[in-house]
């Protein structure tokens, strides 16, 4: 089997709780970069606060915000904001349910409530730099959207929008947040892109993920993982599952390939 592009989740999947990352996991990304195979992140983070994370392993493409940006060794690929209508009408929403909200844009990130203790605990635990106060009525160049404080029964009020799910964060400590992601644009519909864009067959991809948000692109290539600390609704959308973040998921998945010495 030839493979040609890897495409890896971040938080959970490369990352452990603690931010940090395995030997074995660095290890394996290099020894499929050296077999000339392209790696990307795949990732809901927005890519201005993946930069260090780049530069530690050596990846220089990735998908962010959830499929709706795209960059390939610099070239952009994917550009597909959220429509500033649906972005107006989810403000709305929030301010009525008493949620707060993270609005991804090119280069920073906006907060609804600065100084809200939910949202520092966010903003700290995805080690996010590039913050500000989201301006009155803004809703344009918006890419990702993640929703904290969401209860149980606020859930089913984002779902009568046709256009989006909600993928819960798959992190301890914030049980009530969310990705809010676009049904026709998310991770799957930018590997897509990206494999159009390179000329590679989905067959010759392989994707690893743990959470509700990976599941587009886990169904869409041919060899995708779970991650055994992943949400257990990923695993019939993965062709195989692998062990956790802590125990080197992504190395032992790439060994099972025959990828690594």
């Amino acid at each position: 089997m030839s493979y040609k592009i890897l495409f890896l989740d971040i938080d959970g999947t490369i990352l452990k709780p603690d931010h940090t990352y395995t030997e074995k996991t660095k290890e394996a990304i290099k020894q499929v970069q050296a077999k000339g195979i392209e790696v990307f992140f795949a990732t809901g983070r927005p890519l201005h606060e993946l930069e260090d994370l780049a530069k530690e392993l050596g990846i220089e493409s990735g998908i962010g915000y959830n499929g709706g940006f795209a960059k390939y060794k610099g070239e952009v690929i994917v550009n597909d904001a959220f429509h500033p209508a649906l972005v107006s009408e989810i403000r709305d929403l929030a301010k009525q349910l008493g949620n707060e909200l993270i609005f991804y844009t090119i280069g920073t990130n906006y907060l609804s409530k600065t100084e809200d203790p939910k949202m520092k605990f966010f903003v700290n635990l995805f080690t996010m730099k590039q913050n500000e106060q989201l301006p009155d009525d803004f809703t344009k160049d918006v890419y990702g959207i993640s929703a904290i404080k969401v209860l149980p029964e606020h859930v089913s009020y984002y779902e009568k929008f046709e256009e989006l799910y909600m993928s819960p964060v798959n992190v301890a400590g914030l049980e009530n947040a969310y990705d809010l992601i676009q049904k026709k644009i998310n991770k799957g519909t930018a590997v897509k892109k990206v494999l159009d864009a390179l000329n590679i067959s989905a067959d010759e991809a392989i994707a690893f993920g743990d959470g509700m948000n990976d599941l587009d692109m886990l169904q869409f290539v041919g060899h995708s993982f779970a991650m055994a600390n992943g949400n257990p609704k990923i695993f019939e959308y993965a062709k195989y599952k692998t062990t956790s973040v802590q125990e080197d998921g992504i190395y032992n998945g790439l060994k099972k390939l025959g990828l690594l010495d």
